[in-house]
């Protein structure tokens, strides 16, 4: 039943046991509702895009994870202002965790944090100049790293932060720890606020707050003994850090002015992976999985095999290109075993792009389909990335610019794929603001986008 109170006006709706009182009051808060999903609570008691959240259970919602934290209980009082001013006190028995089904138009309804370091191997200081706004934000917001796992240095956080981190449980969390020396790594940040790092993760750790690492890997910085140091550190904290990631720097040719960095080649990558496997073997014996892990351009620099698939401990750092190669071909193997085999009447040829550094393992699938399927062809260009240059190789900063360029007098088939990774998330987006439906009409050919999944490439060829 749901109770709505109108200037002492009573009126009966609904069936959920859900009340809602109405003041009136004014309110400088504006958490916007852009979204109310269909079927849902939210819908059930009225709410409609454009009503504004003030609270839940008389706390003041100032960001998306106090919302998250108090929306879990199973009893809610949930204040809203509507458009003309009225404001709205509904009483809501649900599940716990269940979700309202609203969502803002602020994602995380306060203001993102920025990042406060000037890193010596920070990608967006070497972007060109000439790319859309939003891709110059640095965002270090601990917000963020709850809701879409981005890595945060902590270094604008203060004490209180931390502790609203430890109050309200956001975990796991992702920090961008890169050294644990403090002096190394207020270098390395150019940021004398950055020197703490072990110390935070300490105490996140005593407070049962997991953690997920990223070690952004600079020749003759912070890798040999540094690196030893750094892993030793995190090593000890185990019981609270679910994963360590170790990516080496990207660097484009846009440096100008900036400090002077060394790419990782075949042999710098080669000792990389031999340190690092010295480490997962200490951490199998001891905590009984590897907790470290090199992103895949090390293995494909050294052309060394890669790790097992049950190395590594359920890929939870494939956003930072952990794994990648491993899980996606094992989708693929599974799948082909399995394959319906289809039969095409008239030749089919299609196309697949990727980046340099994969272009090897990508050929080598298209070989696998191509062997079961007969009139099919699938062929796996590369495209050089001249957009951004220096020794960017890998598939996800391709651009719509590079590929026109490329694919020049090329026979593509009857289409090519993409993968999503190439693309702004949630938008069909290159990084050089070209759309998916551009390059098409360009092309004079169907593009189609592709999850990075071992089967769906497989079913989006043949399809």
């Amino acid at each position: 039943m749901v109770l709505i109170y109108r200037c002492a006006i009573i009126l009966v709706s609904g069936t959920n046991n859900i009340k809602v009182g109405v003041v009136l009051k004014e309110s400088s808060i504006k958490n916007i509702i852009s979204k109310v999903n269909h079927d849902s609570i939210a819908e059930e008691v009225g709410l409609e895009v454009g009503d504004v959240l003030l609270s839940i259970n008389g706390e003041m919602i100032e960001d998306i994870i106090e919302y998250k934290f108090y929306l879990a209980e199973e009893y809610l009082e949930i204040e809203i202002e509507k458009p003309d001013g009225e404001q709205w006190v509904i009483e809501i028995d649900k599940d716990y965790d269940e979700d309202l089904g609203i969502e803002f138009e602020n994602p995380i309804i306060a203001e993102a944090k920025s990042c406060k370091n000037k890193c010596m191997f920070c990608f967006i200081d070497q972007l060109p100049k000439d790319m859309r706004k939003s891709l110059y934000f640095k965002d270090d917001d601990s917000r963020l790293s709850f809701l879409h796992g981005n890595y945060i240095t902590l270094t604008n956080m203060r004490d209180e932060d931390i502790d609203k981190i430890i109050q309200y449980r956001i975990s796991p969390i992702n920090i961008s720890v890169h050294t644990t020396n403090g002096q190394l790594r207020k270098k390395m940040l150019n940021n004398p606020k950055a020197g703490n790092i072990l110390g935070i993760i300490k105490k996140l750790a005593d407070n049962h707050i997991e953690m997920n690492c990223q070690i952004v890997l600079c020749h003759c910085i912070n890798d040999g003994e540094e690196l030893d140091n750094t892993l030793k550190d995190l090593g000890e904290l185990s019981h609270a850090i679910n994963s360590v990631a170790v990516v080496p720097v990207g660097l484009t040719r846009y440096r100008e002015k900036l400090y002077p960095l060394q790419p990782f080649y075949k042999t710098t990558a080669l000792n990389t992976i031999q340190q690092v496997e010295s480490w997962q073997k200490k951490f199998h014996k001891t905590i009984n999985r590897s907790l470290v892990h090199l992103s895949d351009e090390f293995y494909l620099l050294a052309e060394m095999p890669f790790p097992a698939y049950e190395d590594y401990d359920g890929f939870s750092q494939l956003e930072n290109g952990v794994g990648m190669v491993v899980k996606f071909k094992k989708e693929f193997y599974d799948h082909l075993q399995k394959l319906k085999i289809p039969k095409f009447k008239s030749a089919k040829k299609v196309t697949v792009l990727t980046g340099t550094l994969i272009h090897n393992t990508m050929n080598e699938l298209c070989q696998a389909l191509n062997s079961k399927v007969d009139n099919f062809i699938l062929q796996a260009i590369a495209i050089p990335n001249d957009y951004f240059g220096g020794q960017v190789s890998v598939t996800g900063l391709i651009t719509a610019t590079d590929i026109l360029n490329r694919l020049k007098g090329i026979d593509l088939g009857e289409k090519i794929i993409i993968p999503i990774s190439m693309l702004k998330s949630e938008e069909e987006v290159f990084l050089d603001d070209i759309t998916v439906t551009e390059l098409q009409n360009k092309l004079e050919v169907k593009v189609q986008v592709c999850e990075v999944e071992g089967s769906a490439f497989i079913d989006k060829a043949l399809e």
